[in-house]
């Protein structure tokens, strides 16, 4: 066992016994190169990244491999979803130096800490122009001691040029109807007209852009592009491959355009933002599927990745016993030996499973034929057939060697569940979503702030995205529940992240804590990945602050750091769908709904509800009851909102300068529309 054999990272401890002398990410790492003047080879990846163990297998564990670089180099493990940090600034270094990057990640460093050469996924043997990880390291540590003065020139540039990127100014550009219009038009050029989804393989669920789509289709209901768009991606890929058929959740990403066949793992992040966008669409259309979807997606989390205390793992692993996906494959003979003959016949008709197969000679289930169409061929109602297969197919399943699930607890990722849970109980009617959510909010609050402090995980201190990912979910609790704790925790949460994010020589947030290790430059996190980019979300969270709360100055802060996305958001709407959101959200009316009377009131119930229908996405909503005067004090949208003559009023405000109360859904309706 070497030094990672007592991390708290999963994927750190799948390495715990290579023959590779791993450093964890740490200053003895370094004091041990500057000793011994050798350079450092850092490979950064994650628990559930297929090639990721496809490099460990072929080279980390193989002994001449291990002697070769545990004789050049000191050599360091990062996961990089407990340091992003670390990730996020040798990514824009692997980027510069070889004009791609993905993960595993390969970055030699100089003693102290420069990159001079970068790649990803380098292969046993030499191959497609790649060379061997065994040549490529005798070929840097031969040209760190005998050319020395080019490894430094080429360390030099490549700091100099991470540390201008970190010096990111505004765009200036006017946050107008215009400006969204334009990046609308942007999503579209890229648009596949037939799969949905933006560009071709390997495809992406790109979570974000739909959300700004369908929150656009909302708003401007004559947009019918953008209300398209939106569900054809959303049809395409529930029909798809990359839609567990038999369990529910989605895969990270398609291999191919088509959302057929996917790479395996399940990460947390990727179904929390496709359960919300789900429940979203939901919401705008009706669409029975889109409700299917997100509940069958948020029972997956429920089912398995809830951890002990209400929380949520990060992700499952692509591989399992037998190969990458092989846990969620099928042969017709596997369904005729557990299904009846008219469960097996529907089945195979409605999923795809063939003898042929559409994956290494097994099949990943997909819609094959709509349910209409099984029910011609098999001259009945699928239905039944249909389910009563897919309970049988799911606990066989369960049965196989599973693939790993990393328990560790994100902040990040679970502020995107809490978000998602609190959405869909809301528009889906789900007190158990709502439960969800108030658990896992509870779980983070209470085990993952210490002393004051927000941790990423465990033993690693949260990032921006940490800070405004959780903020967004308990705004978005506060929203489908109304209960105050909520909207106090993401107020007090905002402040912390403004005093440790905020950038007091620029705008807008930089990615690591005043208070953190101090790397070789700094960071922004202004793109949007998988995930929401941190500086988008902190703008996109304080603008719905500021409307709760009155404090304008967070809007302020929220729109210099938006500036800062938007000169390249028209160029790459795709990299861009939190600033969108929060951009349509200023370049439009907003209004704040102050409701007031009893919860169990049907009259306020009513009132609530058209303020949900007719707010539009630039509102923002607020109940209390002035029976309990603790609402108003806790909630300043509420504060000297009294009931008028006895009964449940609404009181329309923008900027907090509120019209006459009104006291019907027609006279509410009225103000809104």
């Amino acid at each position: 066992m070497n030094r990672l054999a007592d991390e708290t990272s999963l994927y750190l401890r799948q390495h715990a016994e290579n023959p590779v002398d791993w450093f964890p990410w740490g200053d003895d790492a370094f004091a041990r190169a500057r000793e011994l003047n050798r350079p450092v080879l850092v490979s950064i990846g994650y628990s559930s990244c297929h090639w990721c163990h496809v490099m460990a297998h072929e080279s980390f564990e193989d002994s001449t491999t291990a002697a070769l670089m545990n004789g050049l180099f000191v050599n360091v493990k990062v996961d990089r979803e407990e340091r992003p940090d670390v990730d996020a600034l040798y990514m824009q270094a692997t980027l510069a130096l070889s004009g791609s990057g993905g993960w595993p990640m390969t970055v030699f460093l100089t003693p102290d800490a420069r990159p001079f050469f970068a790649g990803t996924y380098f292969p046993p043997t030499a191959r497609q122009g790649m060379p061997s990880f065994s040549d490529l390291c005798q070929s840097i540590a031969d040209a760190y001691s005998t050319r020395p003065d080019d490894v430094e020139a080429q360390a030099a540039e490549v700091t100099s040029r991470l540390t201008q990127a970190a010096a990111r100014t505004g765009s200036g550009r006017a946050f107008t109807a215009t400006l969204v219009d334009d990046a609308l038009v942007g999503l579209a050029r890229t648009f596949d007209p037939r799969m949905g989804g933006f560009g071709g393989a390997p495809k992406f669920p790109p979570s974000l852009a739909l959300e700004f789509l369908v929150r656009r289709a909302r708003r401007r209901p004559d947009d019918v592009n953008a209300r398209e768009m939106a569900e054809l991606t959303l049809r395409r890929m529930a029909d798809g491959g990359i839609c567990d058929q038999v369990g529910g959740g989605f895969h990270r990403y398609s291999v191919d355009a088509i959302w057929l066949v996917p790479h395996f793992e399940k990460m947390l992040y990727d179904n929390a933002l496709l359960a919300r966008a789900y429940a979203l669409a939901f919401e705008l259309t009706g669409d029975a599927q889109m409700q299917r979807v997100a509940e069958g997606t948020l029972d997956y989390l429920l089912r398995e990745m809830r951890v002990e205390g209400g929380a949520f793992a990060a992700a499952q692993d692509a591989d399992s016993e037998g190969g990458e996906g092989a846990f969620f494959v099928w042969t017709p003979e596997q369904l005729d030996e557990l299904l009846t003959p008219a469960e097996a016949r529907a089945a195979s008709l409605h999923f795809g499973v063939t003898a042929e197969g559409n994956f290494e000679g097994a099949t990943i289930p997909y819609i094959a034929l709509p349910l209409d169409a099984v029910a011609q061929q098999i001259g009945g109602d699928p239905v039944p057939l249909i389910e009563a297969a897919r309970a049988k197919l799911y606990a066989a399943r369960s049965r196989r060697p599973a693939p790993a699930r990393d328990d560790k607890v994100i902040a990040a990722w679970n502020g995107l569940a809490i978000a998602a849970f609190a959405d869909a109980g809301r528009i889906l009617g789900r007190d158990d979503y709502l439960d969800a959510a108030r658990g896992a909010a509870r779980f983070l609050l209470g085990t993952m702030v210490v002393d004051g402090r927000l941790h990423r995980t465990g033993r690693h201190l949260g990032q921006l995205d940490d800070h405004a990912d959780l903020c967004h979910g308990l705004l978005q609790l506060y929203d489908a529940t109304f209960e105050p704790e909520w909207l106090e925790a993401a107020g007090g949460l905002a402040a912390r992240m403004i005093a440790l994010f905020a950038d007091d020589e620029g705008a807008g947030f930089l990615y690591a804590g005043n208070d953190a290790e101090v790397l070789l430059a700094p960071t922004r996190d202004l793109e949007d990945h998988p995930t929401p980019a941190g500086n988008s979300q902190a703008a996109w969270v304080l603008l719905r602050l500021a409307a709760l709360t009155g404090e304008t100055e967070l809007e302020t802060r929220a729109i210099a750091a938006l500036d800062l996305a938007g000169g390249d958001l028209v160029r790459f709407p795709h990299a861009f769908g939190t600033a969108l959101v929060a951009i349509d959200h200023v370049a439009h009316d907003r209004r704040e709904v102050a409701v007031v009377g009893p919860r169990d009131d049907p009259r306020t119930i009513a009132l609530l509800d058209a303020a949900r229908a007719d707010g539009g996405p630039g509102t923002a909503l607020a109940w209390g009851d002035p029976a309990d005067p603790s609402f108003a004090a806790r909630v300043p949208l509420l504060a000297d909102r009294p009931l008028v003559a006895s009964e449940p009023a609404a009181y329309v405000c923008r900027q907090f300068a509120c019209q006459a109360p009104v006291t019907t859904p027609e006279a509410l309706r009225a103000f809104l529309t």
